[in-house]
């Protein structure tokens, strides 16, 4: 609650937290929408320290705070007791962001929170089978059975916890999904299945399923729901989809208790009679063709996965590999999918090793340090985005690596049999639980020694690092410009556009017009491509990818806003090519959007370039009326030796 008395006031003027129908955030500012703007305090807010103006536009009242907007956001949310809304997500039915990336997002955001405690219990269930195989005690002493315990604890329920992410996913009541998915694992259940069928379902086929109960005539064929994953996620999606409609139709007064009486008398016996099957016999078929495939040649099936597992994770693709290996597991009792991608971490980790040694550039090297260290634990995103990547020879050699790992360890025939941890701690997840420690876990120990090795001296030898590397404090050419002294000192900013100059008291939009949100210039761009005006990190990247900040390398923050109150597309005609935390080179394309298109739907293009810790600098901006990407746009010289160091 950093900015706990701020939000209280901006509630407070702008009506009180009954006057707020919604209220959500871009990059700059707070976007209020009010029942009656007359009512909130517009001379008062403008005149409030840590607001920087207010503006009405399109129906909302915003409230311009600055970049430090979505820790603000926060703090209002939870004092007025609002909804938690992303910034500006895609609808209910992915049309905005396409189906395949809003299968990803889906999945991602069921899975991810349970990642952390899935790999836990994971760890120790390994470690029980790694003492028993060693003989510390057998799988008879209560050591074991407690730690076993522990270790199924999750997955054992994974329903239970998959209904409650699955329903946060889908907008539904979490405590409704967590409902249906303890019926799921109800154990009373389980036990029907003892003595003699009714009758059987389906009899002569794959299908064929003995019904030992029904509900209100209707048969339902009991399965086996512990630990699975796919029967959860459809019926918390459908519950929530009744849920919404249930909200709908009850009134007010009895809706606390009356939607989820009804959502869960239509929701879960539905899943018994229908979802659940279906679902299962679903995951059983995908189980089986992900088997044949690997089957069908376990090498190049190692290669393939060995040598995209880190471009599938920089772009979030992984995520639909996770639901087949748990699945895998479920079914199958063990996983080919994840094992053979285990030596990608280390052939990164090898990687960044290379670049350590072999870097003359200071800051490289500080950056590789905490990088390696994390990739030994099977965290990669810090060497993937801050070493490997932007050096691009190194995480080519990775790959590689990881290809070759990856043959190996389908050459092995290696499995997973639990989520465990990542990293040194992944290798107790090959240790088959009844045979001990066989040729499969020695298959992926060599592929990680031949993975990290390889990705080692291939990146020392020819990653293109050292030599004809620059020290960070060595003066260099920027844009045909020789900066003097101290780089800490000066920054040239290129222009990120081809376009037409403008200044900054030419745009329509109040906060930016003043300067009160940076100083900078304005650009009329004639492409739609924006490319990095500098090296640094992306600090900031709109979720609607409208807006992009950057911190350089040297310490200046950018922000460069394309268009003005484009928020409202939500994302229509524009695409990033980088992340939010990302490291990006000079000149790297950044963002492509429709200029026609944009301007067609009634919005301008002129988009603020602003430097937005200007106290920190003198400041020269360019006289030309035309840039092309890649000409001197701003020239910042630090005020003070203290204040750039």
């Amino acid at each position: 609650m950093k900015y706990e008395q701020l939000a209280k006031d901006i509630i407070a003027n702008v009506g009180g937290k009954e006057n707020v129908i919604s209220v959500v955030h871009c990059i700059t500012r707070l976007r209020f929408k009010l029942k009656d703007e007359g009512k909130a305090n517009t001379d008062v807010l403008k005149n409030m320290d840590g607001v920087v103006t207010v503006m009405k536009s399109g129906g909302q009242y915003q409230v311009v705070i600055g970049n430090h907007v979505p820790d603000v956001y926060k703090d209002v949310v939870a004092i007025g007791g609002f909804q938690s809304t992303a910034p500006v997500e895609d609808d209910e039915d992915g049309k905005k962001q396409g189906l395949f990336n809003t299968f990803i997002d889906m999945i991602s955001g069921i899975f991810a929170p349970t990642l952390g405690v899935l790999a836990a219990t994971g760890m120790i269930k390994g470690f029980n089978a790694l003492f028993v195989a060693l003989g510390l005690y057998t799988a008879t002493a209560g050591t074991y059975a407690i730690l076993n315990a522990i270790g199924d604890s999750l997955f054992y329920f994974f329903p239970l916890f998959l209904g409650f992410t699955a329903s946060k996913k889908f907008k539904g009541n979490q405590f409704i999904g967590m409902a249906i998915g303890a019926s799921l694992v109800y154990p009373t259940l389980s036990g029907l299945t003892a003595g003699k069928p009714l009758y059987t379902l389906f009899a002569g086929t794959m299908f064929q399923s003995p019904i030992h109960i029904t509900f209100l005539g209707i048969p339902v064929i009991l399965m086996t729901y512990s630990s699975s994953v796919i029967p959860i996620v459809i019926a918390a999606w459908v519950g929530s989809k009744i849920e919404k409609w249930f909200t709908k139709v009850i009134p007010d007064v009895v809706k606390t208790f009356l939607v989820p009486f009804f959502t869960l008398l239509v929701a879960v016996p539905l899943t018994f009679i229908v979802i659940g099957p279906v679902a299962t016999w679903a995951g059983q078929l995908l189980g089986q063709l992900t088997l044949w495939l690997v089957g069908l040649s376990p090498i190049i099936a190692g290669i393939f996965l060995g040598a995209f597992w880190q471009v599938f994770v920089i772009f979030g693709l992984h995520w639909g590999l996770i639901p087949i290996a748990i699945n895998n597991m479920v079914v199958m009792h063990a996983d080919p999918v994840l094992a053979l991608v285990f030596a990608a971490s280390f052939a990164q980790t090898g990687a960044v090793l290379g670049v350590w040694l072999k870097t003359k550039d200071k800051k490289l090297k500080s950056l590789s340090i905490p990088a390696f260290i994390s990739g030994i634990f099977g965290v990669t995103e810090p060497a993937i985005y801050g070493v490997t990547l932007p050096k691009k020879k190194p995480f080519i050699i990775s790959c590689i690596a990881a290809a070759i790992g990856g043959a190996i360890i389908g050459a092995f025939h290696t499995k997973t049999y639990i989520m465990g941890g990542l990293g040194v701690f992944g290798f107790p997840n090959m240790i088959e639980p009844k045979a001990g420690i066989t040729s499969g876990f020695w298959g992926a120990v060599i592929a990680v020694l031949v993975a990290f090795i390889l990705g080692f001296i291939l990146t020392y030898l020819f990653g293109g690092i050292g030599k004809e590397e620059t020290p960070a404090t060595a003066p260099t050419e920027k844009n045909g410009h020789k900066p003097t002294g101290n780089m800490a000192k000066n920054e040239i900013i290129p222009s990120p556009f081809t376009g037409e100059v403008k200044a900054l008291s030419e745009l329509k939009d109040a906060a930016f017009a003043s300067g009160a949100l940076g100083k900078g210039v304005a650009i009329e761009p004639s492409e739609g491509k924006l490319f990095s005006p500098v090296s640094g990190t992306i600090s900031a990247l709109f979720p609607t990818h409208h807006a992009i900040g950057i911190t350089t390398n040297d310490g200046a923050e950018i922000l460069i806003h394309i268009g003005m109150d484009t928020v409202q597309l939500e994302g229509k005609y524009f695409s990033s090519h980088t992340t939010q935390g990302a490291k990006v080179e000079l000149g790297q394309l950044l963002i492509e959007f429709d200029i026609a298109k944009i301007k067609e739907a009634g919005f301008e293009v002129t988009t603020p370039v602003l430097v937005t810790n200007h106290d920190h600098y003198n400041m020269v901006l360019t006289s030309a009326k035309k840039v092309k990407a890649g000409d001197t746009l701003i020239e910042v010289q630090a005020k003070t030796k203290s204040l750039a160091v």
